[in-house]
């Protein structure tokens, strides 16, 4: 071969090998975006304490009932408590937007693009009844929930087009070609793991009350159908050494007790029957916490700062219902919600108002769309309303006194566009004379004061709206499967949103029980915005698709927004103690401790 031969296909070797896309490698962690915070030297997450005390009990508490121990199904109530005892490959942290690092997986390697993911486990891990972990395991888990599980698992893990071993550890999953997805690889990191000898001979797709097998640090040891469930810390975890788990999982026992409405959980907690509140509701924060326990110290009331997204909360729209089919309608119906009334009167004046789907974070769309917004919206001129691209969205404002006149007016124009006209003081359609009323349907009596003050300004209207609250079971069920016309609901929103977000408003979601998107939309611009969102490269992609998505949401007018805080509010007995940094995401439950000195001095 001459000299000029052989340089030829030398420069060509070269060629090729620029041109391949890069190999993975190990990594001890993924991030979504952006590189990881922690290094593979990580001894301790910044939020917790490394030398926290392990024992004591966690009491906690919650409404409703259950009827099930098994939590990826969407039959029954399932007991509260699930992360206790079942794991994923990786474990997400909670002072990063949305980054994962090895759990049951000790390293993950994707490619550049993507387009695959590889896990190799840990050679110790273990389930609790000393089995290793395997590949198989892995495997069977995804195709389990892929087939069997509930709704969420069913649209992740059908983006898979195959699966390979690569080894006795090490286990690949690589995606559809038409799913390209950057998050996929992280989805699969949180994907629970079950064993797959304990579910050969059982159905996996049954409730159940027997204590299922997890790999996790705690097992459930007692169970009161209905009432009470209580999970034991098992001394034999696996993975109790792991830097990732260092000062985490510290009580002893804890036991989560049901109970049958919000006052009657306010009184217990007021009489120390469990240890730990969560506190939503600004009234309660002001009026229901003077009792002597708060007064001597023994109960402490601290608001904690975070910078997650609020995400939506608000009056939710069926329109699979006809009569909210019309955007007119739902828009109408949403004038006459009185925030600066509501807040001043109802709420102590401690509410924002909430105006994004994403709000109090960089998430959420204001202004008129930008230049990177229009590249993704302008496709879809004349599909969604013309006002994503003139105007500013923006909830009514009152001047907090109580007169909604203008309102009133603003409601009857929007109506009478839509074929709509007060007949013998109530609204009615004019083509068919069906009068326009609904039933708001509620959980918690918490909120029907709000419901009752919203529905008695539709009446001014002429429009009726009914207000019920059904117990817990009843709702569940209802919601599930999608027999109301309004509910209340809030969506819970991450800093790196994803594939959630099909399963919150995608169209293939509308038509499957037991998805959230409650509202039943069905707009092929939101499952657009969607899929660009899930393949942003970087942050400033994910931040562009995320808001072109809230204006199409906002504009759609499915839900009337409520209010937000932006800190949580925890009242706690102060035998408990806590990690002095909080996350941005917030406290983190996992990381507190039970102080053998205060328990000592303040017994139950």
């Amino acid at each position: 071969m001459g000299t000029s031969a052989r340089a030829a296909i030398g420069f060509l070797l070269a060629a090729l090998w620029l041109s391949a896309p890069a190999q993975a490698q190990p990594q001890h962690g993924i991030a979504m975006h952006g590189t990881l915070k922690y290094g593979p030297d990580l001894t301790h997450l910044d939020y917790v304490n490394p030398d926290a005390p392990k024992g004591g009990e966690l009491r906690l508490a919650l409404t409703g009932t259950f009827d099930s121990l098994q939590p990826f199904i969407i039959k029954g109530s399932a007991a509260a408590g699930r992360q206790y005892v079942f794991e994923s490959l990786l474990k997400r942290v909670w002072d990063e937007p949305f980054s994962l690092y090895g759990l049951i997986a000790e390293s993950v390697e994707v490619p550049d693009d993507r387009s695959w993911v590889a896990f190799t486990l840990r050679p110790e891990a273990r389930f609790q009844d000393g089995s290793p972990i395997t590949v198989d395991d892995v495997i069977f888990s995804m195709e389990t929930l892929r087939d069997q599980g509930r709704p969420n698992h069913k649209l992740f893990y059908s983006k898979i087009a195959r699966t390979e071993r690569l080894g006795e550890r090490t286990v690949k999953f690589i995606f559809k070609e038409e799913e390209a997805d950057r998050e996929l690889p992280l989805l699969m990191g949180l994907m629970p793991i079950v064993s797959k000898a304990y579910y050969t001979g059982r159905e996996f797709n049954q409730t159940s009350l027997e204590p299922p097998l997890g790999s996790g640090p705690y097992r459930i040891v007692k169970v009161d159908p209905g009432r009470a469930v209580v999970y034991q810390r098992d001394e034999t975890y696996w993975g109790r050494g792991l830097p990732i788990n260092r000062g985490q999982n510290n009580f002893e026992r804890i036991r989560f007790d049901y109970f049958r409405d919000g006052n009657v959980l306010i009184e217990a907690f007021k009489a120390g029957e469990y240890d730990l509140r969560r506190e939503s509701s600004a009234d309660r924060w002001a009026t229901n916490y003077a009792f002597p326990a708060v007064a001597n110290g023994k109960v402490k009331m601290e608001m904690l700062p975070n910078t997650r997204p609020a995400g939506m909360r608000g009056f939710v729209f069926n329109t699979r219902r006809e009569i909210f089919a019309d955007v007119r309608v739902r828009e109408a119906i949403g004038q006459l919600f009185d925030f600066e009334w509501t807040n001043e009167n109802l709420l102590r004046g401690a509410y924002k108002r909430t105006t994004s789907y994403f709000a109090n974070s960089d998430l959420a769309s204001s202004g008129l769309p930008s230049a990177a917004e229009l590249v993704l919206l302008d496709p879809f001129r004349g599909q969604i309303p013309e006002s994503v691209f003139s105007a500013e969205f923006k909830v009514p404002v009152s001047d907090g006194s109580g007169n909604i006149r203008p309102a009133l007016r603003r409601a009857q124009a929007l109506l009478k566009d839509a074929g709509w006209e007060v007949r013998e003081r109530k609204m009615t359609r004019v083509t068919d004379g069906r009068r326009l009323a609904f039933e708001i349907l509620l959980v918690s009596p918490s909120d029907e004061k709000i419901a009752l003050t919203f529905a008695r300004n539709l009446e001014r209207l002429g429009v009726e709206a009914k207000v019920r609250t059904v117990d817990s079971a009843q709702y569940i069920f209802r919601r599930r499967t999608y027999d109301y016309d309004m509910i209340i609901n809030r969506w819970g929103i991450s800093l790196s949103p994803g594939n959630e977000q099909a399963f919150y408003w995608g169209s293939e979601a509308a038509d499957q029980d037991g998805t959230r998107n409650y509202m039943g939309v069905k707009d092929p611009a939101v499952d657009a915005m969607v899929k660009k969102i899930g393949a942003s490269v970087d942050r400033a992609a994910l931040v562009t698709a995320v808001r072109a998505l809230d204006r199409i949401l906002l504009a759609g007018h499915y839900v009337v927004p409520l209010y937000h805080l932006t800190e949580d509010r925890v009242a706690y007995w102060d035998r408990l103690g806590r990690p002095e940094v909080t996350p941005i995401y917030g406290f983190v439950l996992e990381t507190w401790w039970e102080d053998p000195v205060k328990a000592a001095a303040l017994p139950r």
